[in-house]
């Protein structure tokens, strides 16, 4: 099954490393990475997606951060 998952975290170091650590879990990036303010927070996020084939059937309760 292909999984997908969008990544997001405020434009710090903890974005690139959160991103490093599904590359090397075997992630792929999908995609180009976004960048946009949060006027709620008022700090700049940054968003990448993200996906990985593994084994097994989709179903709405796969851990996908878990793969």
């Amino acid at each position: 099954m292909k999984l997908y998952r969008f990544l997001t975290e405020d434009d710090t170091s903890a974005f690139c490393h959160k991103v490093t650590d599904a590359l090397n879990k075997g992630w792929v990036l999908h995609g180009d990475p976004t960048y946009a303010f949060d006027a709620a927070n008022g700090v700049m996020r940054c968003g990448q997606a993200v996906v990985k084939e593994v084994d097994g059937t989709y179903t709405p309760d796969t851990k996908l951060g878990e793969h």
